[in-house]
């Protein structure tokens, strides 16, 4: 009898959370009111630089974002009018949970479970209502020559980590990738080679049917890049450079 209601609170707990997906997902793609997204800072590599620049850091420096949404959202004929509030958060002195290389399922499961609750804990007293979506952005020294890891959203938790570098010239190439991220909160699928990062076409290329193909003028913002040949392709230096194309479009739902 013990047993039979563990498992029947087991199944109602899992039902919940499902269910709070679900409800999450369809709000957070209605695309009839304002998401709010928080962005977190991290000296992801402990550097002065860093430290320095993120000390500048302003919530205007995140206005492309909400530009490059708003237009897009617009140019698929939806009306609402402001589709996207960014937020600046104070920083965040502790490091996400990492993943090892060679996790197979369900090592991914489990940091998949860890980095929601990570992110949901950390933010602390700051985050007394909570933001639709969190994104939290390492910054690394320009100068330093390290290679960025690879950035991630997850779409159940409404959470993204940005590795970016900490720079103004490449504030404009920074949100391209929390604008990347954000869209994979929502939903949206990388449409770019994992092993060559060259945007897959068609559904990777803004431009899938100009004639010559290459060089495309704008990125696919899920495709990540401008593709300037078969086998090159550059990061553009500013979302205004990148488009939503139809499929991202119809995975976060602004076509049906």
């Amino acid at each position: 009898m013990f047993k039979a209601i563990r498992v029947t609170i087991l199944l109602l707990i899992l039902l919940f959370v499902a269910l709070s997906t679900w409800l999450t997902k369809a709000r957070s793609t209605d695309w009839n009111n304002s998401l709010w997204v928080k962005v977190y800072p991290i000296n992801a590599d402990g550097s002065a630089a860093s430290k320095d620049y993120i000390a500048t850091l302003e919530t205007d420096d995140f206005a492309d974002i909400e530009k490059f949404i708003a237009r897009e959202v617009a140019r698929y004929g939806r009306t609402v009018r402001q589709p996207l509030r960014m937020e600046l958060g104070r920083p965040i002195y502790e490091q996400p949970p990492e993943i090892e290389p060679d996790s197979g399922l369900l090592g991914v499961m489990s940091w998949s479970l860890r980095m929601r609750w990570w992110a949901s804990s950390t933010a602390g007293e700051q985050d007394r209502i909570d933001p639709d979506v969190r994104i939290f952005v390492r910054y690394h020294n320009p100068d330093s020559g390290y290679v960025l890891e690879n950035s991630v959203g997850l779409q159940k938790g409404m959470v993204g980590i940005v590795n970016a570098r900490a720079g103004r010239r490449e504030s404009g190439s920074n949100n391209v990738i929390i604008a990347h991220e954000f869209l994979h909160t929502l939903g949206a699928t990388d449409k770019y080679d994992p092993v060559t990062a060259q945007p897959s076409a068609p559904d990777g290329l803004a431009e899938p049917d100009r004639k010559p193909l290459y060089p495309q003028r704008w990125a696919e913002i899920m495709g990540g890049r401008i593709a300037l040949a078969a086998d090159d392709a550059v990061i553009p230096k500013s979302l205004e450079y990148a488009v939503i194309g139809p499929l991202t479009a119809s995975e976060i739902r602004l076509v049906e």
